[in-house]
């Protein structure tokens, strides 16, 4: 593994999760509890399905840390791959 396959690397970029959580009070009891996480900016869902987040950061932040948030709040969060250059 490496920095940029275990982090979310500030920018513009951010990192994008797919999630099964699907009522909108879900996706903001996530969005609520990951902006408490120190570094993460804002988080972005977008509308597709499955349901897909991003996750801008202002400092380096463990992928593990998100998942585990989102993991205590009954979901998951699984990152995609690496975004295209």
């Amino acid at each position: 593994m490496s920095i940029i396959t275990e982090n979310v690397i500030p920018g513009n970029h951010g990192k994008i999760f797919g999630t099964n959580a699907k009522e909108a009070n879900d996706l903001k009891r996530i969005e609520d509890n990951l902006l408490k996480i120190d570094g993460v900016k804002n988080v972005i869902f977008n509308d597709s399905y499955p349901v897909e987040f991003t996750v801008h950061t202002t400092k380096m932040v463990e992928i593990k840390e998100i998942e585990k948030m989102v993991r205590g709040l009954g979901f998951h969060a699984v990152p995609k791959g690496l975004f295209a250059l």
